[in-house]
């Protein structure tokens, strides 16, 4: 029995530097990679979405991150909140 494993590279590097560029190479899970065109996102039905659409639709994750100031009245009460209990299962 022979286990060797002989293979070629899917392209060389010369090859990838002329590469149509509309094309691309695909690499997911369980799959060997392939030689595919391209999509054009702009054509998605939820492009709109996107921030490369509209600016307004970029996430801030700063923004999220952010801790708010919460401004107390005098009248506010205070109310000390209970620990929650935990519960084996």
């Amino acid at each position: 029995m022979n286990y060797q494993k002989l293979g070629k590279d899917l392209m060389t590097v010369d090859e990838l530097e002329v590469m149509d560029g509309n094309k691309c190479i695909l690499q997911l899970r369980g799959v060997r990679p392939f030689l595919s065109d391209k999509y054009d996102i702009t054509k998605h039905p939820n492009y709109k979405y996107t921030a490369d659409f509209d600016e307004r639709n970029t996430f801030d994750v700063e923004k999220l991150l952010k801790p708010k100031k919460v401004k107390l009245k005098p009248e506010d009460k205070y109310v000390e909140s209970t620990p929650t209990r935990r519960f084996r299962l």
